[in-house]
Parts: structure tokens; sequence; C-alpha cells
């Protein structure tokens, strides 16, 4: 009697930076990865980022928490962190944190829980990754849709806000009191030096101060008006 012999099992080639997919081998690979692996499709070319050092962890914290303060004030917008977007067939980044419209936007959320499209905001935080960040991948974001992109270089202690105009990105300077303030999410506002000095309360203070703007409020009832 022959006995049936087992099926072969299907070995999936690991990511590895500077491997050219389509975004569907990239996805295929991608989930037969560990969970804490981090990869991107970037133009077509895969990047694997490196062990996250505190460098990045922590400006990664400061961000998050000042997005997600607007964000518990603001329904009707998104915020994520580290979440994969779908955003053409050579693209799929996973950027530091973007914040979206949930109704009414230029993204949406799939039926297997990705972001497709562009959202409003993205921002990153760039140590290793400056050349990406601010090269290839701001080019992705801009063909895109993004309307403001937002990277912070660590070891530069610099921080870079752009807004899309007329299809191209514009670096937004903050005005005479420091503050950078969001055109497509009033209220964001953003006490630049406060942050790179790490003086976190008096980021929030602005940003309190922007959420109270008469221009929020109009937001956040425009926003439910979009949910009605």
């Amino acid at each position: 009697m022959v006995l049936p012999q087992p099926p072969h099992s299907i070995i999936v080639p690991p990511l590895e930076s500077g491997d050219r997919l389509t975004r569907a081998e990239f996805e295929h690979r991608y989930q037969a990865t560990p969970e804490k692996f981090k990869a991107e499709l970037i133009e077509g070319v895969v990047y694997v980022a490196s062990a996250v050092k505190v460098f990045h962890g922590t400006p990664h914290a400061a961000l998050m928490t000042w997005l997600g303060v607007y964000w518990t004030a603001t329904p009707g917008v998104s915020v994520a962190d580290n979440s994969t977007l779908r955003l053409d067939m050579d693209n799929e980044p996973q950027p530091d944190a973007l914040l979206r419209f949930e109704t009414g936007g230029t993204s949406r959320i799939s039926e297997d829980g990705y972001i497709e499209g562009a959202p409003e905001l993205v921002a990153e935080i760039a140590t290793s990754s400056a050349a990406i960040d601010l090269g290839a991948k701001k080019t992705v974001y801009r063909r895109n849709g993004v309307q403001e992109y937002l990277v912070w270089q660590t070891f530069e202690n610099r921080f870079s806000w752009f807004r899309l105009q007329a299809e191209a990105f514009v670096l937004v300077e903050p005005d005479a009191e420091g503050i950078i303030r969001s055109t497509v999410f009033p209220g964001l506002w953003l006490a630049v030096d406060a942050l790179l000095a790490g003086r976190m309360m008096a980021v929030l203070n602005v940003l309190q101060a922007g959420i109270a703007d008469p221009a929020h409020q109009g937001f956040v009832q425009a926003l439910a008006g979009r949910s009605a």
C-alpha cells in the first residue's frame, strides 16, 4: 500500500531591503513575518526598518500625545500609530502617525482593516530614515494627495511642516508666536520650539488654545453634520 505523502509546505521568502515587489507580493510576504517586524514599500522597493532606539521612541511618543489630545477633542477625526497605508500599486508605507477624516475624507478603511487612500495628515519621525522621509516618501505622499506632511528630524532637532499647494509641498514656517496652525484640521496648533525642546506642557497649552478657538468649534459642528 502506498501511503499518501504530506503536502509540501510553501516557503515564503523573507522581506529584505532592496527587494523590488508588487504590492500584492509585498503584502503576501509581510503577512508571513513576525508581528513586530516593520517594512514599507516605496516606489516598488522594500525598506525594512531597523530596531527602534529611544532617539525615535521618545519623539514618537511626544507626537502621538499631541495628536491624541486633538483627536479626543475632535469627534469625526481619527488618529493612527504605525498603520499601513495602501496608496497605489507601488506604495504601501507605514507612517509613524496620521490624522484623517472618518467620513467624507480622502481615505477609507478596507474590509480587512487597512487604510486605503491618502490620509489628510501624515507625520514621520526621521532618524536613520531622513533621506527617504524627505526624498522618495515625500514624493509619494505628495503625488497621492496628502494635504499636510510633518517630518521631525531628531538628530538635527528640526521639524518641517509641508502643506500641499498647487500639487507641490510648500514648507510652512511658524508665525510670529512660534506656532504653526493646520489649515486642514482647525485648532491643531503646534508650538514648534517647545516641541523641539521637550517642553510638552507648553505644547499642550498651545494646543488647548487652538481647541478653544471658535474655528475648531465650527469645525467640530461641520464634522457632526457629515456623519448625521
